[in-house]
């Protein structure tokens, strides 16, 4: 008989005929509405993207705040904006229920004027709040992917569900960005993904990092996710390396994550690492992805964007969310035979959300696997 743990990726037979889905191809309707927005479900469409001129961009379509799924249909907008001077813009719009549509055949959400739309290749998305808008095209250079057959699953019986669709790993990006009047036109490299649940994320997810980025001719997403104490703080490692647009490692289970320099932020009273890496290892060879924090871009306790009524409840509730976004370098080294054949340098972000109570420090230089 097959014990399965509290938490995993969900990659059998069994589960690919669970969720319809085939494991040698991803269709368009995979990226359209999964949840049709009933009680005890969220989802939302994502997209970033790394400016030439070194701006970053974060674009977000949301049917409803993930840590409260069982609200009705409460759609959320989010634009933030990294400018190279150092000025950080920051918007998250409600807009009415009756504003939201999603078609289920492919990605094509609309609220109100706004609209992100694909086929799983070429993506155009607008969107504007107060002073910002931006509309623009997405293309991508790396096939979609998913991590089996991209969910999640959570609990003795598996029932409780995490589902992600990286649509476009990597991608090229164009068009324009409004910024207080003034459009310019801008281009870049972007991402967009996918992702919608069955529970409250805080109730199944205590933190993960998650990155993504390119060095060189490799493209990476990389994602580390630690379940609630009450599923023994399962680890679950997500893994997808590309080289020139190709996808050429994506096994999670030959990945070792570590974590350096390890500290509390004086926001959020996380405890943050400075340096988080990724080792690929296959036989003789392995792959080492490392990202070093350099400069903090959100530093945020996911209460105070609350009404003060909810802020009082989740205070009640122990509630205790943060969301943490760092920029800095990405490196990828590759060694054969323990001999280094390649290492390539770049910029990157990444991200910690932590929903749980903070745990004690790890030691430094601290290994899972």
């Amino acid at each position: 008989m097959r014990t399965d743990p509290a938490a995993s990726a969900a990659g059998n037979p069994d589960d690919y005929r669970r969720f319809g889905l085939d494991p040698r191809s991803i269709e368009p309707w995979e990226d359209g509405a999964r949840t049709e927005n009933r009680p005890g479900t969220y989802e939302w469409w994502y997209f970033d993207a790394h400016l030439d001129d070194g701006s970053k961009l974060v674009v977000v379509f949301q049917n409803k705040d993930a840590v409260s799924p069982n609200r009705p249909l409460s759609p959320l907008l989010r634009i933030n904006l990294d400018l190279p001077d150092g000025r950080t813009i920051e918007k998250l719009q409600s807009l009415p229920a009756d504003s939201w549509s999603a078609a289920t055949d492919h990605c094509d959400v609309r609220v109100g004027a706004d609209r992100f739309e694909g086929d799983l290749h070429t993506y155009r998305i607008t969107a504007a709040v107060d002073e910002v808008a931006i509309e623009v095209t997405l293309t991508g250079d790396i096939p979609p992917w998913r991590p089996g057959t991209g969910h999640l699953v959570f609990g003795a019986d598996r029932a409780d569900v995490f589902a992600w669709l990286p649509s476009v790993p990597q991608g090229t990006v164009t068009g324009t960005l409004t910024l207080d009047g003034a459009t310019r036109a801008i281009s870049g490299v972007g991402y967009h993904d996918h992702n919608w649940g069955n529970v409250p994320l805080p109730s199944i997810v205590h933190d993960w990092y998650w990155a993504r980025g390119q060095a060189g001719p490799y493209s990476v997403i990389a994602s580390y996710i630690t379940a609630v104490e009450k599923l023994g703080f399962q680890a679950i490692p997500v893994f997808m390396l590309a080289r020139d647009g190709e996808i050429v490692a994506d096994d999670a289970s030959r990945v070792r994550f570590e974590t350096d320099d390890v500290f509390t932020d004086g926001v959020t009273g996380k405890p943050v690492a400075s340096v988080v890496r990724y080792t690929y290892a296959d036989g003789d060879d392995e792959i080492v992805v490392e990202f070093t924090r350099e400069r903090d871009l959100v530093r945020a306790r996911m209460a105070d964007e609350l009404s003060p009524v909810k802020r009082l409840l989740a205070r009640l509730a122990r509630f205790d969310g943060a969301y943490l976004r760092f920029a800095g370098p990405i490196t990828v080294t590759v060694r054969r035979g323990g001999a280094l054949v390649e290492r390539h340098g770049d910029e990157a972000i990444w991200e910690l959300m932590y929903f749980g109570r903070a745990r004690a420090i790890p030691v430094q230089g601290a290994t899972s696997a």
